[in-house]
């Protein structure tokens, strides 16, 4: 398997936490709390396994390069850099989002939700979306 490879990985995993979100989601809007529960902690371990696996990829293959030309280019520049802020900004909101809830102190954790999963669904989105355009689409060709 080459490093190369994981990008794959990276993509699968974003989606599967951007799905476990929005089951999430979906389960407290009809009030089960129990299944809105698993999916949530479903997504904090999906995302944590896509952590790990990301940081190998980074420290093994640099920047990946976009060979997209024209109006997309900055299209995709913009939507990449707007994931990595959000990613940014969730590394802290998802930990005290958690640690709310299962602190007990759902008022302050359904606060911080109301901000937290929107940016936390925008960087699983976007993951697929930056994928898809740079490895799929419109990849280098150098």
């Amino acid at each position: 398997m080459d490093v190369q490879d994981l990008t794959h990985a990276i993509a699968a995993l974003n989606a599967l936490s951007a799905g476990f979100l929005a089951a999430g989601y979906a389960f407290i809007r009809r009030g089960d709390r129990m299944r809105h529960r698993l999916m949530m902690l479903s997504a904090l371990a999906v995302s944590a396994v896509f952590l790990v696996v990301y940081v190998i990829y980074k420290l093994n293959s640099g920047f990946a390069k976009f060979g997209g030309a024209g109006f997309v280019r900055p299209l995709y520049f913009t939507i990449l850099g707007l994931h990595i802020a959000a990613a940014i900004a969730i590394v802290p909101l998802v930990p005290l989002t958690v640690w709310r809830a299962l602190s007990g102190n759902f008022a302050a954790h359904r606060r911080l939700a109301r901000v937290t999963w929107p940016v936390w669904m925008y960087v699983g989105v976007s993951g697929v979306v930056v994928y898809v355009m740079a490895v799929h689409l419109f990849p280098y060709h150098g």
